[in-house]
């Protein structure tokens, strides 16, 4: 049995943590790979350069926006191709487990899934956006 007062709670929960996700991402391509080395490894994908730093810049700003709650089902929406990209372009060939080398794509899949779910669930509890006026 759902308890309904507990659902907002779940939201804000998953809301958070995938935030927080794409902000680690995020990280990592600025702070570890650099985003010149970000770069020329979009780059050795096939893919333009400057989709490093869109997809740089959705994992800010996306991050942000699910951490505040604002638009929270359009943003995880948003969100769902780019991570998809990464199944297509990089962990697909990897085989499912994400302990393979390089990776699987059982954890983007998860993720993808996660904010499908989100964007099922809406903004939760303590979200900015409701309290804006916003979604």
């Amino acid at each position: 049995m759902t308890n309904p007062e507990l659902v907002g709670v779940a939201a804000l929960l998953l809301r958070l943590s995938l935030g927080i996700m794409f902000y680690g991402h995020a990280w990592l391509k600025i702070k570890v790979f650099t985003p010149a080395g970000t770069v020329k490894y979009f780059e050795s994908l096939g893919m333009p350069g400057w989709f490093a730093y869109a997809t740089m810049a959705a994992e800010i700003v996306g991050g942000t926006l699910l951490i505040l709650g604002i638009e929270t089902r359009w943003v995880a929406l948003a969100l769902v191709p780019l991570i998809l990209g990464t199944i297509v372009l990089v962990h697909g060939k990897n085989g499912w487990v994400f302990t393979n080398k390089d990776g699987g794509w059982e954890y983007p899949a998860f993720w993808a899934v996660g904010l499908l779910v989100l964007a099922l669930l809406g903004d939760g509890s303590a979200a900015l956006g409701p309290m804006l006026g916003l979604g």
